[in-house]
């Protein structure tokens, strides 16, 4: 009996570990879209700069052997991909929806270029998990909490300071403002074209980030459309979080652990119920598709709180 309760103990947080490791790309994601959405812009083109973070950490890795050089230079393209957005849909005031399509298809496409030539090479300086000292010795919580690569734990740090600066300081003030009622915020003598732009950029950054993560740690290779929809289940998460950081911790790793769970339960019984992989490899995304389609209504959104000028251009001196 005692065995057993170890191997389930076991078994646990081995569950818990992997669905905190499968959650951080798409946390990342999340946490750059709440603000790209809080400043009131739309952004449906995280698969495309995810995919794009994704190929640049692992050639940049691949080439110089530094991994942090690696990641540092695909959050910077997933940063100048979301720039190409902010100009359409901030300065040309194109349609939100058209143009984060079109970075995704965008993203995708080049993405499959440029790694052409990366398929099936190994990566041999990974991103690598640390075992924390004394804490990873914690029984039953060690294992699961301090036994992780570094970015990982950036992506929690950046949880309680993402949701300082948006609800407890005047720079969120000034991105909330934009994203209720920017000629107001424009009358008070807040940039709006400036928040905007920086709020686009930092999502970028954060999707480039969540994508190099991917592909130097996660699974340390590179695949054509390794990101395989995670950009759309960040769009789902951000209105599950309701435009909140905290929020987006909880459901990433609800996610992941969704994810990781369909590793378990694909054998046959004894070790796992013997359910299909492609039914449980649709379930996250069934679910994500549900947030979404609840997200598109406007009474629903108002009930979360969804930022009222959200996906609108805006325009100087237009009521």
């Amino acid at each position: 009996m005692g065995e057993r309760r170890m191997s389930l103990e076991a078994s646990v947080a081995s569950l818990l570990h992997d669905a905190i490791r499968s959650g951080t790309p798409v946390l990342l994601g999340t946490l750059g879209e709440i603000y790209a959405e809080r400043s009131g812009v739309l952004n449906l083109g995280v698969e495309g700069m995810m995919i794009m973070g994704a190929v640049t950490g692992f050639g940049v890795t691949l080439a110089t052997g530094n991994v942090w050089l690696g990641i540092l230079a695909g959050a910077i393209v997933g940063g100048l991909s979301a720039l190409i957005h902010a100009f359409l849909s901030v300065t040309l005031r194109a349609n939100q929806v058209v143009s984060g399509l079109a970075l995704t298809m965008f993203g995708l496409g080049m993405s499959g270029l440029i790694g052409g030539v990366f398929v099936g090479l190994p990566l041999l300086t990974p991103l690598r998990p640390i075992s924390i000292p004394i804490l990873s010795d914690i029984p039953v919580l060690g294992p699961i909490l301090f036994e992780h690569d570094l970015l990982v734990y950036l992506s929690i740090a950046l949880v309680p300071l993402l949701w300082f600066t948006l609800f407890k300081t005047k720079v969120g003030i000034n991105i909330r403002s934009v994203g209720e009622s920017p000629a107001t915020a424009d009358a008070l003598g807040v940039n709006v074209f400036r928040v905007r732009y920086l709020c686009v950029f930092l999502g970028g950054l954060l999707a480039g980030l969540g994508g190099a993560y991917l592909s130097v740690a996660y699974r340390p290779a590179w695949t054509e459309g390794m990101t395989a929809g995670k950009g759309w289940i960040v769009i789902a998460l951000t209105i599950f979080a309701m435009w909140s950081p905290g929020r987006a911790l909880v459901g990433s790793y609800l996610f992941g652990g969704v994810e990781a769970l369909q590793f378990r339960l694909q054998p046959p019984p004894p070790h796992g119920l013997g359910i299909s992989p492609n039914l449980l490899a649709m379930l996250p995304y069934a679910l994500a598709m549900i947030v979404l389609l609840a997200g598109t209504r406007e009474t629903i959104r108002k009930r979360m709180g969804a930022p009222s000028a959200l996906g609108t251009p805006y325009v100087r001196g237009e009521k």
